[in-house]
């Protein structure tokens, strides 16, 4: 099986990171954007989306300087999680505007590649190394503000499927940094 809590904060990360990045200007704004995992399916388990919130804890419990090791990670990436289990993530002007922008780019030990949008929709292909997993990713538009996603990946460890919310909070990335 795929160990939960690596795995889910990996893809929450590529998420936000790399999907969401993939969409027009015409599509998606530049800004703030919050990520939920509305489910997450690993190995034929049940949804663990509330898992999110039990990671966070995880995460608060490490001792300081292991837990800052791991946000400084996650913030050279634009990514911060937030008290309720979502992740927020900065979309910078640039990341906004290219259709592929990511294909090709590796996030921790995964690499995106055959990104391709079409009209609301956009699909792209994940190869990862640690653990070994294949698999797609399909994000659909539905405003400027908002989109959905869902990543579908296999492993000889078990399949996991996510699917996630985004929602745009605002133009300014703050203290959150950019992705």
């Amino acid at each position: 099986m795929i160990p939960a809590r690596p795995l889910l904060l990996l893809l929450l990360g590529l998420t936000a990171n790399g999907i969401a990045g993939a969409a027009q200007p015409t599509d998606i704004r530049p800004g703030l954007w919050e990520f939920r995992s509305t489910r997450l399916n690993i190995a034929g388990l049940p949804d663990m989306s509330a898992q999110m919130a039990q990671a966070q804890q995880y995460l608060r419990n490490l001792p300081p300087d292991m837990r800052r090791m791991v946000e400084q990670e996650m913030s050279t990436r634009g990514v911060k999680l937030g008290n309720d289990g979502t992740v927020r993530s900065c979309i910078t002007p640039e990341q906004a505007k290219s259709d592929t922008i990511y294909s090709g780019k590796t996030e921790g030990n995964c690499t995106l590649d055959q990104v391709v949008k079409s009209g609301s929709t956009v699909r792209g292909q994940l190869t990862c190394t640690r653990p070994a997993a294949t698999g797609n990713f399909e994000a659909h538009v539905q405003t400027p503000e908002r989109f959905t996603t869902r990543v579908h990946m296999n492993s000889t460890r078990g399949d996991m499927q996510m699917d996630t919310d985004a929602r745009w909070i605002g133009a300014d990335c703050g203290a959150q940094g950019q992705g």
